[in-house]
């Protein structure tokens, strides 16, 4: 999927897929004006179709894959 990493906010918990509801891992800017969420399913499932409407697409599904470091470092 092609990204653009623009000045967006960071998509939180609180967005939600425009297609199931499920968190949202993209936001899509469209050319026309105003934007769609979709998770990292949908957003794959469509990239063909947004790509050819997209503007800007903010993609943050790296985030699924990536462990986060919680440990302290007395623990590692």
């Amino acid at each position: 999927m092609t990204t653009v990493l623009t000045p967006a906010s960071p998509l939180t918990a609180a967005d939600r897929c425009d297609r199931c509801g499920a968190q949202a891992y993209l936001r899509v800017v469209l050319l026309s004006g105003g934007e769609l969420l979709f998770c990292a399913h949908h957003g794959r499932k469509f990239e063909p179709e947004l790509k050819k409407i997209a503007a800007e697409i903010q993609d943050e599904s790296e985030r699924l894959t990536s462990v986060p470091n919680t440990a302290s470092e007395e623990e590692r």
